[in-house]
């Protein structure tokens, strides 16, 4: 009897700190858009923007479903913030038969080559208060919980 209460209250612990651990990596992603899109606010880009402009300017060329399997959403989901982008003359679209390739244009390379070092620096910035080991501990930890 006892060694099942000591089972249950392990238990509940072990799912006690899982649920506080949640909700810690949930806050931390919370705050790191929050100052990424004030940080991004200097160019007047969102978060979702600079993900685009990253994932067409890293390839010559993407076509709409690519990026959207990159950035983890529909196709449909991204035609608005795509329209947006090429409004502001940063990407182009072309159309092959039934596939819109994107690529950046010539501004957009340019913009590409200005936004994309300075944020990364920002982003990489947020774990300055890791020495190198911790970061690669955490790095091999969060790897670990994205396997189960």
């Amino acid at each position: 009897m006892k060694e099942n209460i000591a089972n249950h209250s392990s238990s509940k612990k072990e799912e006690r700190i899982g649920l506080m651990l949640w909700f810690r990596i949930a806050r931390i992603y919370n705050q790191s858009i929050r100052e990424s899109n004030l940080h991004l606010k200097k160019w007047k880009l969102s978060t979702a923007q600079f993900d685009v402009l990253v994932q067409v300017g890293s390839h010559e060329r993407l076509s709409q479903q690519e990026l959207a399997n990159k950035l983890l959403v529909t196709k449909g989901n991204i035609t608005q913030l795509l329209s947006k982008m090429e409004a502001l003359g940063l990407i182009k679209r072309e159309q092959e038969w039934k596939t819109k390739y994107l690529s950046l244009t010539k501004a957009g390379k340019e913009f590409f080559s200005e936004v994309v070092p300075k944020q990364e620096h920002f982003q990489a910035s947020q774990f300055s208060n890791l020495n190198y080991k911790e970061k690669k501990q955490l790095l091999d930890l969060l790897r670990k919980i994205q396997k189960s």
